[in-house]
């Protein structure tokens, strides 16, 4: 089985970044994952740790920003009781949880540097220190990191340890952002449509090309988890219709024209639209060698258009 099909799309980053995970994940690696907040990290982990040799050992996960301070220690190593005030109890800890399986690190980034240096001595030795022991643990257990920072950044601010990073940085995984995968975006919405016609029981909505061509065009500041609460939301309040531009947001509907890619930039100075034109027009019919239907053809218009815009210009073909 490839548990890796849960990742939908097929733009060729996509492809390059899944080839390489299911090398790693068939190893016992590192790997930390680097992604903006919802390309789908805890889903790639996922995918790795079932396709790994510990698929049928445990696999925990833990955000490292979901928890304060001076509860991380104690919940990653565990604590002696009496070790500090309430700790009634001895307690085992993640790493000792997870013993010959794997752990995944969400929002590694958010690791107070205090408990840096140990995740490094782990890494290093196998090796980790309860809070109140005196008797280091040993434990069998695959780490899986994920970001959605620069970490080299946070390296020059004194905020991540440089040597930790060059330890969860042996196999990098960089999810790109849907904006740079918009071919992926109607793989994406036929999926979800799909999931929530049937987690819900109702008939599937589906999109117009007018409707598809602003979402390929909208920038997705949330990723894959934004375009999933789209999805189900327009599944729920208009199941069975055709969505046109006029039911997304409002930021889908302007998103066509203001992010629209032109290709062309325009001089600081400004320039004379009919000249440039007739440049166009004339550098068309001279690389076809005078065949207007070609010509045509380049500069994306009709044959008919070409020929009155050459009159317009004056231009012939001999």
């Amino acid at each position: 089985m490839d548990h890796f099909n849960s990742i939908i799309g097929q733009s060729p980053a996509l492809d390059s970044l899944i080839r390489s995970a299911k090398i790693a994940a068939s190893t016992d690696v590192t790997i930390l994952i680097k992604g903006e907040t919802g390309t789908g990290k805890e889903i790639l982990a996922t995918a790795i740790q079932k396709s790994s040799t510990r698929a049928n050992n445990k696999f925990i996960t833990l955000n490292c920003a979901a928890l304060p301070e001076g509860l991380i220690e104690s919940e990653l190593f565990g604590h002696k009781k009496g070790a500090f005030t309430g700790a009634n109890a001895n307690t085992q800890g993640i790493f000792k949880a997870a013993d010959g399986g794997t752990l995944f690190l969400d929002e590694i980034n958010s690791l107070p540097l205090s408990i840096q240096g140990k995740l490094l001595r782990f890494l290093d030795s196998g090796e980790y220190l309860p809070v109140g022991e005196t008797t280091s643990y040993k434990v069998n257990v695959r780490i899986i990191a994920a970001t959605n920072t620069d970490l080299n950044k946070q390296i020059d601010a004194g905020e991540f340890r440089q040597d930790l990073y060059f330890r969860l940085n042996v196999v990098p995984l960089e999810l790109p952002p849907l904006a740079k995968r918009s071919e992926d975006v109607e793989h994406l919405i036929k999926h979800f449509l799909k999931l929530f016609s049937e987690t819900h029981s109702i008939a599937a909505p589906q999109f117009s090309k007018s409707a598809l061509k602003a979402l390929k065009a909208y920038k997705w500041p949330g990723n894959i988890r934004e375009l999933r609460n789209l999805c189900e939301r327009l599944s729920i309040l208009l199941s069975g219709r055709v969505i046109e531009p006029e039911n997304l947001p409002s930021e889908f509907r302007s998103c066509e024209n203001t992010n629209r890619p032109t290709g062309f930039t325009l001089p600081e100075m400004g320039l004379q639209l009919d000249t440039l034109e007739a440049d166009l027009i004339y550098q068309a019919l001279d690389r076809t060698k005078g065949n207007r239907s070609k010509s045509a053809r380049l500069l994306g218009v009709s044959r008919d258009t070409l020929l009155y815009r050459m009159q317009k210009h004056g231009l012939t073909t001999h």
